[in-house]
């Protein structure tokens, strides 16, 4: 936008005209400005929903970190003091009829129902991605960086 908006205020001030470039010059002024202005217009609102949506409410009683390591995800519920665990997914093998593959896992994260929840996500190796299909959260774990989701 700022190139564009750049040339054509060069080119509408600048004395060195040639009469080709002036020929169409209007037509070609409005089709590349008005599409830059409908696209702005787009952008606006749904830059501020996404931002909304992203936001989470300061209201969360509960905490909840996890941490991303290459075969296994720690928990660590920040509101009571030294309450972390390992969790790690079942081997195949082990599976019962029923479990899903790549779910079941020997420890699982419990919240209680009925209540904010802010998720606090991270890794200490590699990208990972912290999912709860039947919530619909999924959000990824970046070394270095703390993601936050809530749910109830």
């Amino acid at each position: 936008t700022t190139l564009v908006g750049y040339l054509t205020a060069s080119f509408m001030l600048s004395s060195l005209t040639s009469r080709f470039i002036l020929e169409q010059q209007t037509i070609e002024t409005i089709w590349t400005i008005l599409p830059a202005i409908i696209l702005i217009f787009l952008a606006l609102p749904s830059l501020r929903l996404l931002y909304l949506l992203d936001e989470v409410g300061m209201s969360c009683l509960l905490t909840i970190k996890a941490t991303g390591n290459q075969w296994y995800w720690g928990y660590e519920y920040s509101d009571f003091k030294g309450m972390e665990f390992d969790s790690y997914m079942l081997p195949e093998d082990t599976l019962e009829a029923g479990q899903y593959r790549l779910l079941e896992v020997d420890r699982r994260m419990v919240v209680p129902t009925k209540t904010d929840v802010r998720m606090l996500i991270t890794s200490n190796d590699v990208i990972h991605s912290w999912a709860v299909p039947s919530l619909g959260v999924k959000v990824d774990a970046i070394p270095g960086r703390l993601n936050q989701t809530s749910f109830m």
